[in-house]
């Protein structure tokens, strides 16, 4: 038997840290937490993304009494961009969320639903999407949703 170690590559840094457009996203998606509807888990978080042309979509997680019918943010501004622009592949996703308490201190990182969809989307293009995790204390800067799901499933494996 062998054992495998599998490691990701990220930074960590704050927010002055980052360029103007990074700075700028992470602001835009915490302006998206003022759209999630959180009625039942208060827990709201927002995603804006980036176009490879430099254009802007947001999306809020949105809950439903029929669970699972609600969705999350950062499929609901992916999947509104890819409606919208299909023609251009997503750059960047910045990520924050705040519960009751205010926003959070350590970043949250995508579901795994949400982290297929970025992959697939990576897929797609054939281009990283870099991921931006907010915290009041930090950002993770990630490059690839491959580096949060190394063993990941896209449709070369169906081949």
């Amino acid at each position: 038997m062998e054992n495998i170690k599998i490691e990701i590559n990220m930074q960590f840094c704050q927010l002055d840290e980052l360029s103007a457009d990074d700075q700028e996203l992470i602001r835009a998606a915490i302006g998206a937490l003022a759209n999630s509807y959180a009625r039942y888990s208060h827990f709201n978080v927002g995603a804006a993304l980036r176009l490879a042309d430099g254009t802007v979509f947001i999306g809020a997680n949105q809950e439903n009494a029929a669970f699972p019918s609600g969705l999350c943010a950062e499929r609901s501004a992916i999947f509104a961009a890819q409606s919208n622009r299909p023609d251009q592949a997503i750059t960047t996703l910045a990520i924050a969320a705040r519960n009751s308490n205010g926003l959070m201190e350590n970043p949250i990182s995508p579901c795994g639903g949400c982290r297929q969809v970025i992959l697939e989307v990576e897929d797609r293009y054939q281009k990283p999407v870099r991921i931006l995790l907010y915290g009041t204390r930090g950002v993770y800067c990630i490059n690839s949703v491959k580096d949060l799901m190394p063993l990941s499933f896209v449709d070369e494996n169906m081949r």
